[in-house]
């Protein structure tokens, strides 16, 4: 009798460790209820295979060794089933911008400041309609502002400040109601002040210094 309860209690403590084992193996989310979709993880693989440096190896975990809500940077949601937030600021990220980052259907926040990537804003970024935060400041980026940001109609701040924009604000930037904060400061945008920045009721911030803005400013700003 007292070998069978003998046996029974170490039988119940390896079942405890197990199950203790098996919780740390899954930090933040259990397998059997995963958010996110596979649309996302295409978006994410998609993006890590534009990383030319990577120096810090912040995705190194972005492999199917892990499910890619655990991935470095992303955070995701049960509620909205998707991929809600990429934050890699300031990672010593070098690369360019994969037009499937404007796949991510329920996105909220994209903020890859404070890296290196270069190339031009890919016009599919206006494909994020859930978007409210998009940060690509301090980087390396040329070419224009796309116009298609317009279609960011959940955008409450847009910083694209210190990089090597070029071309003229996109007067459909005011279309945007509600943005609070744009920041557009150091690049070399020319032309003048779209007039239509003054339908942007909501605005609490506005920078584009260190430009090559000429002409007067728009009455409408006031």
């Amino acid at each position: 009798m007292l070998l069978c309860m003998k046996n029974y209690s170490q039988f119940f403590s390896l079942a405890f460790i197990s199950m203790f084992l098996t919780h740390l193996s899954f930090p933040e989310y259990a397998a059997a209820d995963m958010p996110g979709n596979e649309t996302d993880k295409l978006a994410l693989l998609a993006f890590k295979s534009q990383i030319t440096e990577d120096s810090l190896g912040v995705l190194a975990s972005s492999n199917n060794s892990f499910h890619f809500c655990n991935w470095t940077g992303v955070t995701c949601s049960n509620e909205q089933k998707g991929v809600t937030g990429l934050n890699l600021n300031g990672k010593r990220l070098a690369g360019t911008l994969s037009s499937d980052v404007g796949n991510f259907l329920v996105i909220k926040l994209l903020d890859l400041s404070g890296n290196s990537f270069h190339g031009e804003i890919s016009p599919e970024l206006g494909n994020l309609g859930m978007i409210q935060n998009l940060n690509l400041s301090n980087n390396l980026l040329g070419g224009v502002i796309p116009s298609d940001l317009s279609n960011c109609s959940s955008l409450t701040s847009l910083a694209l400040d210190h990089n090597y924009l070029i071309g003229q604000v996109p007067p459909e930037l005011g279309s945007l109601s509600e943005l609070r904060k744009l920041y557009l400061g150091s690049n070399n945008i020319t032309g003048s002040v779209p007039a239509s920045l003054g339908n942007l009721t909501s605005l609490q911030e506005l920078d584009m210094s260190y430009n090559h803005l000429k002409g007067e400013i728009p009455r409408t700003i006031a």
